[in-house]
Parts: C-alpha cells; sequence; structure tokens
C-alpha cells in the first residue's frame, strides 16, 4: 500500500503540528519538505491556497489544514489516547482551546513576532495581547502538568509549537515573565525525543526530488 505524502517545512508551527500528531500516531509517510519562496506546482495544484502543511492521502484525499491531519494520523492509530476519546468532555474542551490559538492566540503572535510590519500598536502591546492567552495556559498548567490533564493530549502537542514560536521572541523576557508553569511545560516537550525527531532536518524537495519516509 502507498504512503500519503506530506509537504512541509521544518520551521513553521503548523507543519510542526502535523508532523507530531503523525509522528505520536506511528503512522508513516513520505516527506517533501519544501522552500516557502519557491513552493512546487505539484502542492499549489493539490492545494492552492499554498500554505503547508498539506497531506495527501494514498486514495488521494487532500488535507490541508493542520489540525485535520493530525486528527487524520491520530485516527489512524493513537497509542496514546491522544483524542481522548474516553473522555468525551475534555475532548470538546481541548478542540476549544486549539481553535483559540489558532484564531486568537496566532494573529496576536504574529503581530509581536513582526511588529516593525504592524505600526499600528508597539511590539510590548501585541506581547501583552498574546499573554493573555499564555496566561490561561499557565491557570490550566497549575492544575496538572498537561493542559487538561496529567498525560499530554492533543491540545498539548498542537499548541506547543505556537507557544514555542511566542517564547522565542525575546526569550530573556519570557524567561523572567510569571509563567512558570508553562515554562516547564514547553521545556518538557522541547526536550523530547519526539521533538528532535520531528525537527530532523532534511533536504529540499526541490533540490533533490527524493522522498523521505517519516514517522
Amino acid at each position: 500500500m502507498s504512503l500519503a505524502t506530506l509537504y512541509s517545512f521544518r520551521r513553521c508551527p503548523y507543519a510542526m503540528r502535523a508532523r507530531l500528531g503523525i509522528s505520536l500516531s506511528g503512522t508513516q509517510v513520505m516527506l517533501r519538505e519544501i522552500i516557502l519562496k519557491n513552493k512546487p506546482q505539484q502542492m499549489l495544484y493539490s492545494s492552492p491556497k499554498g500554505t503547508v502543511p498539506v497531506l495527501i492521502t494514498s486514495d488521494n484525499q487532500v488535507i490541508d489544514e493542520s489540525i485535520d491531519i493530525m486528527c487524520w494520523a491520530l485516527m489512524q492509530k493513537d497509542p496514546l489516547n491522544l483524542l481522548l476519546t474516553d473522555k468525551p468532555e475534555l475532548q470538546e474542551i481541548a478542540m476549544a482551546l486549539i481553535k483559540t490559538n489558532d484564531d486568537n492566540f496566532k494573529p496576536w503572535l504574529d503581530k509581536y513576532k513582526y511588529a516593525d510590519r504592524y505600526p499600528e500598536f508597539t511590539k510590548a502591546h501585541y506581547r501583552d495581547q498574546g499573554m493573555i492567552f499564555i496566561s490561561h495556559l499557565e491557570s490550566l498548567l497549575a492544575k496538572h502538568d498537561n493542559l487538561l490533564c496529567h498525560t499530554a493530549s492533543i491540545a498539548d502537542y498542537a499548541i506547543y509549537p505556537f507557544v514555542r514560536q511566542f517564547a522565542h521572541v525575546d526569550k530573556m523576557w519570557f524567561e523572567t515573565s510569571p509563567t512558570p508553569n508553562v515554562q516547564a511545560w514547553l521545556a518538557k516537550h522541547l526536550a523530547s525525543s519526539t521533538f528532535i525527531d520531528i525537527m530532523i532536518k532534511y533536504p529540499t524537495w526541490l533540490d533533490s526530488e527524493e522522498e523521505f519516509v517519516f514517522g
């Protein structure tokens, strides 16, 4: 049986999210690492919006939203029960938290990271708006080791790539911010073998047109 194909870009948090879901499920795909400034026509044909990640399944279904790719992978196999199938009330909370990350936190994160493009307000203003979500995560992590319970769920893996990006905008500031629980949670995930594995560098597909088995 042929494998699905994943178009990815190593540093993109959405692509990280997709690779995390695939890795944690134990599913294998053919990875095509792309350059965002030179997107391959094959990817644009499948997904004209031109963003990563894009997954093309073995039956040619196109999935081009990162959370949908996570769910696709975990519905194949979910050995850690990241989808919380036995806890429907937490499952609903997890998806709502991910939606808040994507719809609310990520736009503030982009403005914080690229504040010179948004001169309407200061960089500190954008950071403070992003900190509203970070503070919410801090309160959740005061109750247990991960966002929704003591074991990690889809919410943790879907969200921490974006918190990582926020923290890296000004690492010194973040490390002195009143977020010890978020900092410990993030450090734990970034030091994990799973994160190290999904961040391995692959040659770009346009350079070599060589695919790599991932997962």
